[in-house]
């Protein structure tokens, strides 16, 4: 089974067993990494995402794929919270981090514009077009700069430590 089509089958396993309990899942991801693969997932729910609420997931998943046996080598199944600083991939992440600093990462450095030439910059997250994808964030004197969401590497809530 490819990967897309895992992810895919295990976010359609989860759906009905989050949205029972009041879950929401964050991320659905299967990767190598050294000699193991990982299927991670990553909930998320009001008030946080307990222990308690992995180790549910954990063993319905489990259990689930032990039925469907979708995947034919081993793997390692992680699931976690996301946390704080999670990044920023579907249109609802984007409207929860409207008006909030964001930690901004492109594939490739901005050619124009107020972040022209930055690769990385800190912006306030002022608005999201979800039917043209694009995003827009504004600088520390107003300047605004639009940018589509394919553009981005990573986007998450800025926190200063």
């Amino acid at each position: 089974m490819k990967k897309t089509e895992l992810v895919q089958l295990v976010e359609r396993l989860l759906v009905p067993f989050a949205e029972e309990r009041g879950y929401e899942i964050v991320d659905v991801d299967y990767v190598k990494e050294g000699s193991n693969w990982y299927l991670r997932i990553l909930g998320d729910k009001e008030g946080g995402f307990t222990l308690d609420d992995c180790v549910d997931t954990s063993h319905y998943l489990d259990d689930k794929l032990e039925s469907e046996d979708p995947i034919e080598t081993p793997y390692i199944l992680e699931v976690s919270s996301p946390g704080l600083d999670r990044p920023l991939k579907k249109d609802k992440d984007f409207n929860r981090g409207i008006g909030k600093l964001m930690e901004v990462r492109l594939f490739k450095a901005a050619e124009d514009g107020i972040f022209a030439g930055q690769k990385e910059f800190v912006a306030r997250l002022s608005a999201c077009d979800h039917e043209r994808q694009t995003v827009t964030f504004t600088d520390e004197a107003g300047a605004e700069a639009v940018f589509a969401r394919s553009e981005f590497a990573l986007v998450r809530p800025y926190i200063e430590w």
